[in-house]
């Protein structure tokens, strides 16, 4: 890591650590901003990433995507480009060194906004590629996270400094190796922004049955066409991607309500709480008692 980037580290860890009031993830006066601190390692993580650029400036943490795994750090910083159901966890942290990380949340119409300034080829489509990806740390770019942070403290300046500043990051995103990724969201008509607004109707109507005949249609596209798409761009098929989201869910009202498994199986959509049961197991390793059992002895 070179000095100067390891001084603009220092600088947004110390940034981070002012305005992390809890533990986990911390909102801040910019809506699409926040800050996350982490003083140990974490067990596995299910939850759905949305679009975001997330930067580590101390610790490290693995994601899995279906089967693949991604690890980032300092050097690095990972983006999703659509809702992602994935696995994560923090591998790197203690009291003394805590795992330190911003996140910044964007849109594919700001995305559009960034093209629509520069002379990039607005109507070029290529192949879909995978929606998560970790990219190497650039002092330009750790030079505008920098400057949107700064603006935690000056918050008067938020309302005009902090779009211009997150489309000067997300410029900054698009310049990298994988910026090309990161476009097709947002051009009408490829085959990333097809899966993208089927991911949207899935996440939508998780609970529904999924008629993938019905969504290719919505997004011309056949059936063989969509599933192939959406692999390339999810790493699973339109049915595990709706299963995660499913179970996520599930997983989620177990533990925050007093209810049983076949309630909450019927309210994400399962017609049978013995299949939603295999599944469940299959997926968090425990049945759903014993594993929300477990979860809440050592939260």
């Amino acid at each position: 890591m070179s000095e100067l980037i390891y001084r603009q580290q220092a600088e947004l860890a110390a940034i981070i650590n002012r305005h992390t009031e809890q533990e986990g993830v911390n909102t801040t006066a910019i809506p699409s901003l926040y800050v996350i601190r982490r003083s140990h390692t974490t067990p596995p993580n299910h939850t759905v990433y949305k679009p975001s650029i997330c930067m580590i400036v101390q610790g490290a943490k693995e994601v899995w995507l279906a089967q693949e795994r991604y690890r980032y750090s300092p050097t690095d910083y990972l983006v999703a480009s659509v809702d992602l159901p994935v696995t994560s966890r923090v591998v790197e942290a203690s009291s003394e060194e805590p795992y330190l990380a911003i996140n910044l949340v964007f849109t594919p119409s700001q995305i559009l906004e960034v093209i629509g300034t520069t002379d990039r080829q607005t109507g070029k489509k290529v192949n879909a590629k995978r929606a998560l990806y970790v990219s190497p740390t650039e002092p330009t770019m750790l030079d505008a996270v920098i400057r949107l942070a700064r603006l935690l403290d000056h918050q008067q300046d938020i309302p005009v400094l902090a779009p211009l500043i997150t489309k000067e990051i997300l410029y900054r995103v698009m310049q990298g190796q994988h910026g090309g990724t990161l476009e097709q969201i947002a051009f009408e008509g490829s085959s990333t922004n097809r899966v993208r607004h089927v991911i949207e109707q899935i996440v939508i109507n998780y609970t529904h049955s999924l008629r993938i005949e019905k969504l290719a249609e919505s997004v011309n596209m056949s059936v063989a066409s969509l599933h192939r798409h959406f692999k390339e761009v999810t790493a699973m098929s339109p049915i595990q991607f709706q299963k995660q989201l499913r179970l996520q869910e599930a997983r989620r009202l177990l533990l925050s309500e007093s209810t049983d498994a076949a309630d909450v199986a019927y309210q994400v959509g399962y017609e049978s709480p013995s299949q939603f049961s295999r599944e469940y197991s299959r997926m968090y390793g425990l049945p759903p008692r014993e594993d929300i059992k477990r979860l809440r002895g050592i939260m």
